[in-house]
């Protein structure tokens, strides 16, 4: 189990499982956001608290609502839309790792895709190698 909070503790997130990666997107959003996410079955996932939402308008049809705390700010989670879940099931979740103390992320894979160039279809690209958290760069 992992609980996650916001900056002031308004949202609180309780993990049931780690994730089994996490994603370092460049993409404009997950950058202007600061957000590396964890994804997750929403059963596996409690949050308690608040959250104000936020709908990208710069796709027709988006298919993440992006949630993060009124009072401080930090964002928290994103939740699949109704469009998407209809495409896919409702079986996403996406944590904001950034808000877990960085020890309980020891062991985990941190891939960094190409969101930038990303067209929206098909698998993602990467910018780099991914690394497991808590590792040297040189690898051990």
């Amino acid at each position: 189990m992992l609980t996650l909070t916001c900056h002031c503790g308004q949202i609180r997130i309780v993990l049931q499982t780690r994730p089994d990666y996490i994603n370092a997107c460049n993409c404009t959003l997950c950058s202007k956001t600061g957000a590396r996410w964890g994804y997750l079955d929403p059963a596996e996932v409690s949050i308690a608290g608040a959250s104000t939402a936020y709908l990208r308008e710069d796709k027709t049809d988006p298919a993440a609502e992006i949630h993060f705390c009124a009072r401080c700010g930090s964002t928290t989670h994103f939740t699949l839309t109704e469009s998407a879940v209809a495409r896919f099931g409702n079986s996403l979740l996406g944590v904001n790792m950034q808000l877990a103390d960085a020890r309980d992320l020891t062991g985990i894979e941190l891939r960094y895709p190409d969101g930038q160039s990303w067209s929206g279809a098909g698998e993602f690209g990467y910018v780099r190698e991914p690394r497991i958290i808590g590792e040297s760069a040189a690898g051990g």
